[in-house]
């Protein structure tokens, strides 16, 4: 390369760096949206009120939530990943979102390649819970009365995370019972506290609430150890399921057509909103954990909770055509 084309290279290489940053700078330019792909109620739903208004005030636009659920997600997850105005923000739990390939045939959108993560922001175990009149009290008495009576259990959809670790549960205890599933966290919470189904797990942010107004009884929690806020109830995996962990990330992700200055700047926005002090606060009192992640740790979480989960659908034979 002569001395001229290196110049020229370099300049153009310079004017895209002052684009790019000109354009995080003028960035939003219109209010920006945050869709959560559930009903209203469950674990992200709460998380993207919680920072929503810190969020506008923080980036000086209007921030809105819009709910779009179905297809365990996948609905509001297609709108974003196919959305070109650079304001859409997809809200969810990550970690459904990393099974979702292993359990659907075909999807609209191919979630490694159409989305970009922007950063994690808290995790929530599931509780293993069931209806106050269930004559259980711990994970076995749960499987010996699953061998003597029917029970339903409420699962948040068809392939979504609480539905596979459900089945997990199921094949290493040997339980028998049968899956309903919802459209959304929220509904099968509902359904089980009226009685419609006995069973559900689902994340502690959006139960908890339930137990402690005594609407619900937890039998376990499924993190590797105990929580404090209800340290006198056992994990899963001190119930007989060795090494059992499982529960909601709730994360951000945009567009991978999204400039990389936008994402680093929601990812910074976001990441300072839910480790502030009065957030954060609210959501361990709720039985979540805040945990950030940049968005290239962001990625090397995804695939690897991709894989992991693929070889528990594998085994339990969760497919949806």
């Amino acid at each position: 390369m002569n001395r001229s084309t290196f110049v020229r290279t370099l300049a153009a290489a310079a004017a895209l760096c002052a684009v790019a940053g000109a354009h995080a700078q003028a960035w939003p330019t219109q209010t920006i949206r945050i869709v959560v792909p559930y009903p209203p109620g469950g674990s992200s739903d709460i998380i993207a009120r919680a920072i929503s208004q810190p969020l506008s005030e923080a980036l000086k636009q209007t921030v809105v939530i819009e709910n779009k659920p179905g297809a365990n997600g996948n609905t509001g997850t297609d709108f974003v990943a196919k959305s070109t105005d650079g304001h859409t923000i997809l809200l969810c739990d990550v970690g459904a979102l990393a099974i979702t390939a292993s359990v659907y045939d075909k999807l609209p959108f191919e979630p490694s390649k159409d989305l970009k993560g922007v950063t994690m922001l808290a995790y929530s175990p599931h509780l293993l819970v069931v209806h106050p009149s269930v004559k259980a009290n711990n994970l076995q008495e749960l499987v010996a009365l699953s061998h003597k009576e029917k029970l339903n259990f409420a699962v948040t959809a068809i392939g979504s995370a609480p539905h596979v670790a459900g089945v997990a549960i199921e094949k290493a205890t040997k339980a028998e019972w049968t899956y309903i599933p919802y459209k959304g966290g929220a509904q099968a919470i509902g359904d089980t506290i009226a009685g419609q189904t006995q069973v559900l797990m689902n994340g502690m942010l959006a139960t908890l609430p339930h137990v402690q107004a005594g609407k619900l009884k937890v039998l376990g929690v499924s993190k590797a150890t105990r929580m404090p806020l209800i340290g006198n109830v056992p994990t899963i995996a001190e119930q007989g399921v060795k090494g059992f962990e499982s529960g909601t990330w709730q994360g951000a992700l945009m567009p991978a057509n999204t400039p990389p200055a936008v994402i680093a700047r929601v990812s910074a926005e976001m990441t300072r909103i839910i480790r502030s002090p009065e957030i954060r606060e609210r959501l361990v009192s709720q039985g979540a954990e805040v945990h950030t992640m940049t968005p290239a740790d962001f990625s090397t979480f995804f695939e690897r909770e991709r894989k992991n989960w693929a070889t528990v659908v594998a085994q339990g034979g969760v497919k949806v055509q």
